[in-house]
């Protein structure tokens, strides 16, 4: 492809969907910065490809790459929502600052057992299925309503709440060994 019609394609397409995109990243992320980054990353990304022509669903292809790099962005900044996740069990539920004491000043021995609390979970998650990781993460991590997720996706909402429910189950079953091993 000519350079000059890449460029081009290029230019429409920041245009059509820049705004459209930054609307989609800035709710999920603290600051307008981090935003501004993550769009940069994608149009980066984009601008690389050598297929760019090719892309059958150019705003499909634009929204996935931008869920991955929030995704990304979180995986970097672990430690920012951990007092947000929540574990349930048949018994109840427990947060995992429950498990973590997030007692900030408890010294070095806590913040090295929050980061392999947080080095297990994305373990976990890194295990599921993309579908499944995607929609988990949209939901836990970035606020999105299920049904927000499956009409991003064009999916069903069955669909939707049924990968949520298998990532939980998973990650259910990980952090259960994870207390299971910490007790012992």
């Amino acid at each position: 492809m000519p350079q000059k019609e890449k460029e081009s394609i290029i230019s429409q397409t920041v245009s059509n969907y820049g705004g459209k995109l930054m609307s989609y990243i800035r709710p999920k992320v603290k600051n307008t910065e981090d935003a501004e980054d993550i769009l940069q990353e994608v149009w980066y990304q984009f601008s690389s490809l050598t297929n760019i022509s090719e892309i059958v669903n150019v705003g499909g292809w634009l929204y996935r790459v931008t869920a991955n790099k929030i995704t990304d962005r979180y995986r970097k900044k672990k430690t920012e929502n951990l007092e947000d996740f929540v574990y349930e069990d048949e018994d109840g539920s427990f947060s995992i600052k429950d498990i973590l004491l997030l007692d900030e000043s408890a010294g070095p021995e806590v913040k090295m057992f929050q980061d392999e609390i947080w080095k297990k979970l994305f373990e976990a998650l890194d295990e599921l299925p993309e579908k499944q990781r995607l929609v988990y993460v949209e939901n836990e991590l970035n606020d999105k309503t299920l049904q927000e997720i499956a009409d991003e996706q064009g999916e069903n909402i069955k669909t939707i709440i049924s990968r949520k429910n298998y990532a939980v189950k998973h990650l259910r079953n990980r952090l259960r060994k994870l207390y299971e091993d910490l007790k012992s």
